[in-house]
């Protein structure tokens, strides 16, 4: 595909993630959806934000702020 300097097409930005779903969360963090479910279950998994009944997302700084209690529990 040319580039869109050579093609003189619009370069659009990227748009910042601000949230994931459970599926990009699971991904991103290299874990299964059953561990995610499992760590969910014993109350070690990320804090939610429900858009709705079904739809669930994880925003960047719940996602931060569990992997820092992940850790310091690794260190303990």
């Amino acid at each position: 595909m040319p580039r869109p300097e050579v093609t003189g097409r619009k370069i659009y930005g990227a748009v910042e993630r601000a949230v994931y779903t459970i599926s990009e969360f699971c991904e991103a963090h290299r874990i299964s959806r059953a561990h995610y479910y499992n760590l969910k279950k014993l109350g070690q998994g990320p804090d939610e934000a429900r858009a709705s009944d079904r739809t669930v997302f994880i925003t960047l700084e719940a996602a931060a702020r569990w992997r820092r209690q992940r850790e310091k529990a690794a260190r303990a």
